[in-house]
């Protein structure tokens, strides 16, 4: 009797355009309620064709679900000066610049120059710091605006939400209590606010980027109101993943790969990187595998933008209403990141 054959691998893939159609209901339905399309202002300051893809594809499914966009093609030179006009221009719902635009501290000044009333990234300095500090509103105690999540964090949440990987039996704020996480990047874009957002819901996150393994947990038994971090002296890979339910990689290197041996039998993979960091052979390890997020974080972004035009409209009426179906974690916590290409994974399913 010929062997059988092997038995087909037990992965589901499951791709970026099916989370984002889910999302794009509550978008339109919060489009619905306002008297006019929003405006998102994007600003190319660089000759980087990864960014003019980003800017082409935002505007594409900007017009597709009902806003409106404008591309805006400026010297970098005079991006600040252009900053500032949009800021006082009443027109301007939210505003996206695509970085990196001098590749230097200077860009950081720029995340300084725009409004976070206007900044639809979620990378002005006090929405950041809320987001490290779980803060969810801009005007405690009246709790009228919404602080904005950056873009790309708050994707991977929604996915891990969309998966079930958050156990809503548990109380908000503790929902990955008990999950096992693993974080490769840590740049102060994506990995890192990740890693703080998935450990305030619980989990126990290691942070790997070249320099070595970071713990990001709120302590034994979630003792800690925020996350804290330790130092996991002597750690690499090897350590962490056959550890984790769930591996997340953004490495931006073509030459990385997450090393498929080490993956804990039934663990979660996601790549939020534009470079293929899982081999296929991820498929004969993972339960769930997910091989980009960049239309997830499209649609996370119109919902910054509709937040936006929320907290302006509700500031001097009632307080800011959710976007979010009841029972998202979202809807009850706190704020999250974006950019483009290399970082986020836009391109693929």
């Amino acid at each position: 009797m010929a062997p059988a054959a092997d038995a087909p691998a037990s992965c589901k893939v499951v791709l970026a355009g099916t989370i984002a159609k889910k999302l794009l209901v509550e978008v339109s339905e919060g489009l619905q309620r306002l008297e006019r399309a929003p405006l998102l202002v994007g600003f190319l300051a660089n000759k980087d064709p990864a960014a003019r893809m980003y800017a082409e594809w935002t505007g594409k499914t900007c017009r597709e679900n009902g806003f409106n966009f404008d591309l805006r093609e400026v010297d970098r030179e005079e991006l600040d000066d252009h900053l500032r006009e949009a800021n006082q221009d009443d027109e301007v719902d939210g505003v996206i610049v695509y970085y990196p635009v001098f590749n230097s501290s200077r860009d950081q000044t720029l995340q300084w120059i725009l409004s976070l009333t206007k900044d639809v990234e979620g990378l002005s300095p006090q929405l950041i710091d809320n987001m490290y500090k779980n803060v969810r509103f801009l005007d405690p105690p009246q709790n009228l605006q919404k602080s904005i999540l950056p873009c790309t964090p708050l994707a991977v949440i929604k996915i891990l939400e969309h998966l079930q990987i958050y156990n809503t039996f548990l109380d908000y704020g503790k929902r990955l209590f008990g999950r096992r996480i693993t974080v490769i990047n840590r740049s102060e874009v994506v990995g890192r606010p990740l890693a703080a957002l998935l450990a305030n819901d619980g989990a126990e996150v290691y942070s790997v980027d070249v320099t070595g393994v970071q713990q990001f947990s709120r302590g034994s038994g979630l003792r800690k109101q925020q996350h804290e971090v330790a130092e996991k002296e002597g750690w690499t890979l090897e350590d962490c993943l056959p550890l984790s339910d769930v591996v997340i990689s953004g490495v931006p290197g073509n030459k990385f790969k997450v090393p498929v041996h080490l993956i804990r039998e039934g663990a979660v993979c996601i790549n939020f990187s534009s470079e293929k960091n899982f081999d296929p052979e991820v498929k004969e390890k993972a339960s769930i595998y997910v091989p980009a997020i960049g239309k997830v974080t499209i649609v996370v972004l119109l919902r910054n933008l509709l937040r936006l035009v929320q907290n302006r409209r509700e500031i001097h009426s009632e307080p800011a209403a959710s976007l979010e179906k009841n029972g998202s974690i979202e809807a009850t916590s706190r704020a999250s990141s974006v950019c483009y290409a290399e970082r986020f994974g836009l391109y693929g399913p």
